[in-house]
């Protein structure tokens, strides 16, 4: 029951609407005494032959009128505790995603999409049906429970209360060990499902690759694999939830057993009546819900008790990022200063960045080029504050980041990741993705400067085209493009491109850089990339190797150094033309 403790602060904030259900409940159990008192006392009529027929309609209006009363009661508390607990749900759910937008790239690299899914939809409707179907099974049972023994004992005849409930530690023992057992085994069910659920989410993701790969038997079998695991651990479940209801048969087929022997031998001795008989044999038929309701609620509780503590798990687990005590709420522009000692990601033991020290002058155009592994994103990442530098800082406009607040400095940049997501929405929608009120307009200008206006107009639907999940029904190039306008598109101060144009042909990255130049010449642009074309243009660029800037200078300083910038320069110059004649021929 400690689920319940644990969940408090939730039945504190809406402790009226419990409260009101708990009392209708409570009614309920009360009103429900009233019904089996008139049919000992029918019966007692009929077996003294003093039943009439006014009589019967009188009762049978009050029988009816109960009925009536219990239905309007029985709503009204399933709308007050049933309410209650989807808004929990509701809470919970809201407060799992906003601690997801919260969590940095750290916190992803070591969670699977699948199980932070599985917390969101499996675990919070466990924990709903306890705060749900649990409250409601706590409490009637108590209610009914006592409120059955009470009038048993007092109305009717208190020996035969207790001989009938002889029988019911039994079901306070099983009911504990049951629900030890439910609790263990139901917290490696839902783990077994949020393995299963995160194989289908990489594999849906990624059937692509499987089917290039002909490997669609070998994820099949691991499916099955993993899917018989799922039911293995919820049959383990089932197998000890299947155990409650015999048990709590038994035990009040005991207790109806040892009533009725009982019971007749007290009637023919004149303790009882056959009405009152009637009455207690009525009266231990209510007291098998409290009983089956008991077991039930273990059930329940234990479920929700697993489910809530991965939730809890989950919620604290630390922001690795977050606003600074004295940060500032404004948009940062100016001068970047990188000044790094020394960076490594938390999961590896080299540094990855090393003696890197570097300053970009408002409006000016930063090309950073590199081997594959040298360091480019990672720069990007500190600058966007995904990781926390322990050792060097980065200033724009001569403060520190870590002093401006994260949605002020993310405000102040765009950002063209190498991944290239697109949402499951229109070409329009995606380009707006960070400014809504965009008008069509502006969004027109942006796919025009990124150049993709003319492919989107050439699609049936034009801007109102649906990509699918992930742009699966666009080219790379295309995907990268209208990455790249949705970024113009916030015409924020610093425009960071990592390796953005990798997937379009020269001719339109020049286009692309041509309207770049133009629409950005008083605003910084970061660009990272392998294709040297690229960068040409660029007021400074940097060669980074091992983490380290081993190059740096103008394009046409780099290219009289003897280094690798001009032997990667005079590669690619080679490559492409190699790759006209092949056209031209």
């Amino acid at each position: 029951m400690r689920v319940f403790l644990d969940l408090m602060w939730y039945f504190k904030a809406h402790k009226w609407r419990y409260l009101s259900g708990i009392l209708v409940l409570i009614a309920i159990s009360v009103i429900m005494l009233i019904p089996p008192q008139i049919v000992g006392m029918l019966v007692d009529r009929v077996s003294h032959k003093t039943l009439t027929t006014a009589l019967l309609i009188r009762y049978g209006v009050v029988i009816l009128t109960i009925a009536v009363i219990l239905y309007i009661l029985r709503y009204i508390w399933r709308i007050l505790l049933f309410g209650a607990a989807v808004r929990l749900a509701t809470q919970l759910r809201n407060q799992l995603y906003d601690h997801f937008t919260r969590m940095s790239p750290e916190f992803y690299h070591e969670r699977r999409i699948g199980d932070l899914m599985a917390h969101s939809t499996n675990d919070i409707q466990a924990v709903e049906q306890t705060a749900m179907q649990g409250i409601m099974t706590f409490v009637d049972s108590i209610a009914t429970g006592v409120a059955v023994i009470i009038t048993m004992a007092v109305s009717l005849d208190w020996k035969l209360t207790i001989i009938a409930l002889l029988p019911l530690p039994l079901v306070a023992w099983s009911s504990s060990y049951y629900g030890s057992l439910m609790h263990h085994r139901f917290g490696k069910a839902q783990a077994a499902f949020s393995d299963l659920n995160d194989r289908v989410q990489e594999n849906i993701s990624g059937v692509r690759v499987i089917k290039a790969f002909g490997q669609e038997q070998v994820e099949e079998v691991n499916f099955r694999h993993l899917s018989q695991d799922v039911v293995d651990k919820n049959m383990a479940v089932a197998k000890i939830d299947a155990l409650f209801d015999p048990t709590i048969s038994l035990v009040t087929g005991i207790s109806f057993f040892l009533t009725i022997a009982v019971g007749a031998v007290f009637v023919v001795h004149g303790h009882l009546t056959l009405g009152q008989l009637t009455a207690f044999t009525m009266y231990l038929g209510q007291l098998v819900w409290p009983m089956l309701a008991f077991g039930w609620l273990f059930n329940i509780v234990e479920r929700g008790h697993a489910s809530y503590d991965r939730i809890r798990v989950l919620l604290a687990t630390p922001a690795a990022i977050t606003d600074h005590s004295d940060a500032v709420d404004a948009v940062p522009e100016g001068q970047i200063e990188f000044h790094m000692d020394a960076f490594q990601y938390p999961s590896q033991a080299a540094p990855l960045l090393k003696d890197l020290h570097l300053s970009v002058e408002a409006g000016q155009t930063l090309g950073i080029v590199g081997r594959t592994g040298s360091g480019k994103t990672t720069l990007f990442k500190l600058l966007l504050r995904e990781f926390d530098a322990a050792e060097g800082s980065i200033r724009i406009g001569g403060r520190p980041i870590t002093k401006y607040k994260l949605n002020s400095l993310r405000k102040g940049m765009s950002y063209v990741p190498q991944d290239h997501f697109l949402f499951s929405a229109s070409i329009a929608e995606n380009i707006a993705f960070a400014k809504p009120t965009a008008s069509f307009e502006e969004i027109q200008m942006a796919a025009k400067i990124a150049a993709i206006h003319d492919d989107i107009v050439r699609f049936p639907a034009g801007y109102g085209t649906i990509v699918g999940e992930r742009g699966v029904t666009l080219s790379g190039g295309q995907k990268q493009r209208i990455s790249i306008a949705r970024a113009i598109l916030v015409d924020a101060d610093i425009l960071i491109l990592d390796d953005c144009l990798s997937a379009v042909d020269a001719k339109t990255e020049q286009a692309i850089l041509e309207s770049l130049k133009a629409n950005r010449s008083a605003r910084t642009t970061l660009i990272a990339t392998h294709r040297l074309s690229t960068i040409e243009h660029a007021d400074y660029i940097i060669v980074l190797d091992d983490g380290c800037i081993v190059e740096q200078g103008t394009h046409e300083q780099l290219v009289l150094q003897n280094g690798w910038y001009k032997d990667m320069y005079q590669r690619q110059q080679l490559e492409s033309l190699v790759e006209q004649g092949g056209t031209a021929g």
